[in-house]
């Protein structure tokens, strides 16, 4: 993220602080079309001729097959399968670009490059711009701005240099060079969309049961506690890379314990990503976490959260302590396995 760009939301009223932004001066209408600047994103740009193989070997899923116009989940594990970083990616022509949370970004690039050895790749901290496009109207939207907009879920499309990633039927990321940004941000505005913070953002993404690790979250979960081999994260027929053993184990010898479920935490309560979760029948042993919060219009906060899968079986589990505020389960766009 460029000086620029910031001093540019600045100037729209935004107030950004610890990767994230707020617009004080706008109430946010959830039923309205929102752009949202995702400070709390980064990406890194992998280029070079062996670009594909190189993050063939080092993640959870099938990048030599990933399609030019597709995106995919995946993941960089430590070698017993807890994740360091999920990852949104995506081809460009130079190479692949990994899209993750920018407060492991720089040590998730120190860590990648140490991987690079004789390989032809270069890693790079982008300064591109991430925008968040979200609503019920979010693809007319960006139709009635110039931008192409992909036909189906992770698919990306190019207009000029600008990229679009449609992550679901009303959510899209967009990759926008420096220089480009502003113009790009005021076409929106004109064609109807409305500024809006991150938790508008993270609100998203909790309803679409898409997680995020950050700082707070790492090396605490094995891939299928987030749900990631149903979000399409993992292959489970590629060679090896970090971690490898421990996810295939966990898939074929049914050892899974821990599930991801969204939750709502009651008002008067401020959670936070890593807050431990508890249940009656772990007394005052935690039995599980939360990945990642946002308020909830209406009142108190929905959450992503791993935990015993019989804690969600029986309905009781708690927040902060065995007396914390008890979590109530929502829907989840996805079936559990």
């Amino acid at each position: 993220m460029t000086q620029s760009w910031t001093d540019f939301l600045t100037g729209e009223g935004a107030e950004l602080a610890d990767n994230a932004v707020r617009f004080p001066a706008l109430q946010d209408d959830a039923q309205a079309c929102a752009i949202v600047p995702l400070v709390h994103l980064a990406l890194i740009e992998s280029h070079g001729e062996d670009s594909a193989a190189f993050l063939h070997s080092l993640l959870s899923n099938d990048v030599a097959k990933l399609e030019p116009d597709a995106a995919q989940w995946n993941s960089f594990n430590t070698p017993k399968g807890r994740m360091l970083a999920n990852l949104l990616m995506f081809r460009d022509p130079a190479g692949h670009a990994l899209v993750l949370s920018a407060d492991i970004a720089p040590a998730i690039h120190k860590r990648l490059s140490m991987y690079v050895l004789r390989s032809k790749v270069r890693l790079t901290l982008s300064e591109a711009a991430l925008i968040g496009v979200t609503g019920p109207d979010a693809a007319g939207i960006l139709t009635e701005a110039g931008i192409e907009v992909p036909h189906d879920r992770m698919r990306q499309s190019v207009t000029d240099e600008l990229r679009c990633v449609r992550i679901d039927a009303s959510d899209f990321v967009l990759v926008v060079p420096p220089a480009e940004a502003e113009a790009t941000w005021q076409r929106l505005r004109t064609a109807g969309a409305r500024p809006a913070g991150s938790d508008r953002w993270h609100l998203a993404m909790i309803r679409a049961g898409l997680p995020l690790i950050g700082a707070a979250t790492q090396e605490e979960f094995v891939a299928q506690m987030l749900n990631f081999e149903l979000i399409g994260g993992v292959s489970f027929s590629k060679g090896c890379y970090p971690g490898q053993e421990i996810v295939a184990r966990t898939q074929y010898l049914g050892k899974l314990k821990k599930r991801m479920y969204r939750v709502h935490v009651p008002a008067g309560h401020v959670p936070a990503a890593g807050d431990d979760i508890y249940t009656p029948g772990f007394g005052t042993q935690s039995a599980g976490k939360l990945v990642n919060v946002a308020p909830r219009p209406g009142g108190g906060f929905e959450a992503l959260a791993v935990m015993q899968m019989n804690c969600a079986e029986s309905g009781q589990a708690h927040l902060r302590g065995p007396d914390g505020p008890k979590l109530e389960f929502l829907d989840l766009p996805y079936a559990l396995a």
